[in-house]
Formats: structure tokens, sequence, C-alpha cells
């Protein structure tokens, strides 16, 4: 691993913990392509590094965004009148002590997201503006500068806020991978062409005409031109209130956007983890695109309603519990429960060890 020059420090800085004990265990027997782990993702990476290290072709992280607040997550019924009601449960607690807290927390599953990965594979984490130039850093330190790879922009549009301010409207990705001596995983994906392009040069493919080393003018090919390779500014709607993927978990990404991911990033057959499996988005996509993936989360309605988009395409999940003998702080979207507290009353989350 390559060392960085700059590294973020705070107070209570110290290692990642070495994580002992952790071990899953088998729920129910389903689809090898798709299983679920309940339980603290921090002890069920470790568990997963220990049994399966270096054999990710892609880790997707979608941590919560450090927003302060409790999410909740909503389930909309039409009653016998037609009417629709509403109801609200605890889906994961995304208060912090401060900063420090939280990225002590994340730096920690970056760790064992890392061991994860084969040679080829690639990690990204999905964060927002407000944390995302801290997560880089930890992440060149963690992999080195050389395996920083992209910094995807996801634009969405959506209902415009009042603020002193202009509108906050994209996510980032930060994409690293395993090891800059071996070619990673990349599939060169396409979008249209544009208007102006196709105007002028039509739907083939371009070509240079080159003199003497340099480009003296354009040409094109009789081949039909696949689209314009795709660029690091993605636009993608989020998942409206009506659309026929919406869960009511909170935070719920596109299954377009994890489409392109998983497209760009794995070949069919390989494997991919998501310690913040949510609403299952991730694990709907592998399934759909022929990839094997593990999901976990500690919250039990997070992975029903993965189950139930799993079962929607015939797939019944397997399903493992975490076993450990250490308490970790959560980072996971999920209603952390200190000892003593009820799953429905979530406390301020402490600070990781």
């Amino acid at each position: 691993m390559s060392s960085s020059p700059i590294r973020l420090t705070w107070r209570t800085r110290e290692a990642p913990p070495e994580i002992c004990g952790a071990a899953l265990t088998t729920l129910r027997e389903g689809d090898p392509c798709a299983t679920l782990i309940e339980g603290d993702n921090l002890a069920a990476l470790a568990a997963l590094a220990d049994t399966r290290g270096g054999q990710a072709s892609l880790v997707y992280l979608d941590p919560p965004f450090f927003t302060g607040r409790q999410h909740r997550q909503v389930t909309r019924r039409r009653e016998a009148s037609g009417v629709f009601s509403r109801e609200e449960q605890p889906a994961f607690d995304d208060r912090w002590d401060g900063l420090h807290a939280y990225l002590t927390a994340l730096e920690a599953r970056l760790h064992y997201a890392r061991a994860l990965l084969a040679p080829h594979g690639s990690l990204v984490l999905h964060v927002d503006p407000k944390t995302s130039h801290y997560a880089k850093v930890l992440l060149d330190e963690l992999f080195g500068p050389d395996c920083f790879a992209s910094e995807i922009v996801w634009r969405y549009r959506r209902w415009p806020s009042k603020t002193q301010n202009f509108q906050r409207v994209h996510d980032v990705l930060l994409r690293y991978v395993r090891d800059p001596d071996v070619e990673p995983r990349f599939c060169q994906l396409y979008e249209p062409l544009a208007a102006s392009t196709r105007a002028t040069w039509g739907t083939r493919k371009q070509r240079a005409v080159v003199s003497d080393g340099r480009r003296q003018r354009s040409s094109v090919s009789d081949a039909e031109s696949p689209g314009a390779p795709l660029g690091d500014v993605w636009e993608i709607g989020i998942v409206a209130p009506v659309a026929r993927e919406r869960t009511g978990y909170p935070t719920q990404k596109p299954e377009a956007l994890l489409t392109r991911l998983v497209s760009a990033l794995t070949h069919p057959g390989d494997w991919i983890v998501d310690p913040y499996v949510g609403s299952g988005t991730t694990l709907a996509v592998a399934a759909a695109l022929g990839r094997s993936a593990h999901g976990i989360d500690q919250n039990p309605e997070a992975l029903r309603l993965c189950e139930a988009r799993l079962t929607k395409r015939g797939i019944t999940a397997s399903r493992l519990r975490l076993s450990t003998e250490q308490e970790r702080a959560p980072l996971s979207k999920a209603s952390p429960s200190p000892a003593g507290a009820s799953a429905k009353q979530p406390s301020k989350l402490p600070i990781a060890s």
C-alpha cells in the first residue's frame, strides 16, 4: 500500500480497530448469488475479509451523510375509502458527536472494505459535498494517491429549497482501485451523441487524420458509433415518490445509478459487497445483471425490503447472521440501539473505539 504524504488528524484518531471473534452463521440457504447479512457492518466486513478477502470486484458504500438527524421509513397505504395513509418508523440514525466521530467510524469500514477487493477491484464511496473532501483524503491514505481513479458527480433534480445559496443538486462518488499496477475491471459505457455531433458527422465513428504525428482534420469511418464515452458527470433522476421502484426507505438510490456502476466495474459472475444495504438497490441490480452480491444491514426492516425486491425477481436470498465477541459503534443504515435502549428509540451514536 502506498503512503500519502498528507494525513487527516483529530484528537481522538487511532488506527482502525482489530475485530476479533466475528463470525457469520447461516440462517437460511437460498440463492448463492444474493446473500443478506444481519448485523453491524464493521464486524461483518471483518468476518468477510477473513473468509473471502481479495475476491470482490466491487465494494459500494453508501453510508449516512452526516446529516445530524434521525431518518424515518415511510409506508404509504391506500385505505378502503381510497385515501392514502402514511406510517413512519425509524430507519437509521445519522446523529454524531462531531465530524471526528463520523470519520472515525467511516475509516474503520473503509479499512475492511479494502481488504475484500480483488487486485482488479474497485471501491466506490458515495457521499455528499459536505464530507467528500475529508473522505478523499482518508481514501488517499488508505489506498495511496495512485489508486484514485475518478470522482463521479451524480446530478439530479429535486424540489427546490428556500436557501440563500445555489441549490444542492449533486452527490459525489469516489472510486479507488485496489492495485494501480493491475488493470482494473472496466467496461466502457456510452451515452448518446450530442445533437451538434450528429448534425456534423452523422452517427458513424469519427477518426482523426494524422500527418507527421499531428492531427490535421477529422473524418468518419463506415462503422456506426456506439456513442460518446461516458463522462464523470451523470444526470440521473432521483427515485420519485410515485416511482414503481420506490420502497419508502429514506435516501433510496435509483437502480439506474447502480446499473451504471455495476455494468462498468464488474463482469457477469463477479462478486459485489454493499455494507449499507438500505432498501436493497445494489442487490436488486446485481441480480438483474447476473452478478453475485452480499448486503449487510442491522435493521431487520431494511433486510425485509431487500428480500421483497429480490422475491419479485424470483430470487430467494440466502441469510446470514453476525455473531461477534466485540461490540462496535455502528455507521450503518439502521436504528442503532445502545445497551438497554429500544431499537425504536435511537440515541446519539457514540464515538467508535
